[in-house]
């Protein structure tokens, strides 16, 4: 599930390709990335965002492959993707400095991204939590992780770890995170309340888990079908263990936001 992954341009000409491939009246499944679009794992440094090519599927969704259940999507090719994901454009409408305001970060805190795609929380994440606290970066993507860690390393952020895990699984310590927050991935995540029951596991006492999704009003995200009602949301947070509720969050104008919180 944690198969995302990470998030995702609101550049207008992408704006009209998810118009294009989503229309509210069928909810058709987008073209597939094609293996020739693959890319080798990242290498030099990291490039600035320019508005070229667009992902060929929506460009929010940072790197996941799932089963069944989830919206299944390739990340590998990294640098195309990574124009999108850290576009500046992205800020007006992601609005990161809210985000992390809803998660509650603390000084001291661990706190797993999963589905950090090519890291475009990170600075906001490692600044919240601070010198004595950590941040796992998580994704199922080895090229997503490899761009992370070059990230990382040109930044000096010294409270951040990079890892691959399995799309099944976040590999987290039992009672070791504070925060778990998800963004814009959820819905790449197959049987999500099994999902949802390891990350019950790994939170810590008052420890809780942010979903960030697109609404099925927004104007990007994946197609109509596989987007999730935050009730929907509520009641897989439920089934997994966690107390969970919708939270207001009306300055996203694209995402709806649900926290579950451990018992």
């Amino acid at each position: 599930m944690v198969l995302w992954v990470m998030r995702w341009m609101a550049l207008a000409f992408l704006l009209a390709a998810c118009r294009t491939s989503q229309p509210p009246s069928s909810g058709a499944e987008p073209p597939s990335v094609s293996a020739a679009s693959a890319s080798p794992a990242v290498s030099g440094p990291i490039q600035a965002a320019s508005p070229d090519a667009a992902p060929p599927v929506h460009p929010h969704a940072e790197g996941h492959h799932h089963g069944e259940q989830g919206f299944h999507m390739d990340f590998a090719d990294v640098e195309r993707f990574a124009r999108h994901f850290d576009s500046p454009e992205r800020d007006t409408w992601q609005k990161p400095s809210e985000v992390v305001g809803l998660l509650d970060l603390r000084p001291g805190h661990v706190v797993a991204d999963i589905g950090a795609g090519t890291g475009y929380f990170l600075s906001y994440w490692s600044k919240a939590v601070g010198n004595r606290g950590h941040v796992l970066a998580l994704d199922v993507e080895p090229n997503m992780v490899e761009y992370m860690n070059r990230r990382v390393r040109q930044a000096g952020w010294k409270n951040v770890e990079p890892r691959v895990v399995a799309s099944n699984d976040p590999n987290l310590p039992p009672n070791g995170v504070d925060r778990i927050v998800i963004v814009d991935t959820w819905h790449h995540i197959d049987d999500r309340a099994t999902y949802t029951a390891k990350l019950a596991r790994a939170l810590r006492p008052g420890g809780s888990v942010m979903i960030v999704d697109f609404t099925a009003e927004s104007d990007i995200g994946p197609p109509l079908k596989h987007r999730l009602a935050p009730e929907q949301v509520v009641k897989e947070l439920e089934e997994g263990g966690l107390r969970a509720e919708v939270v207001p969050s009306e300055t996203l104008p694209k995402q709806y936001v649900v926290r579950g919180s451990k018992p």
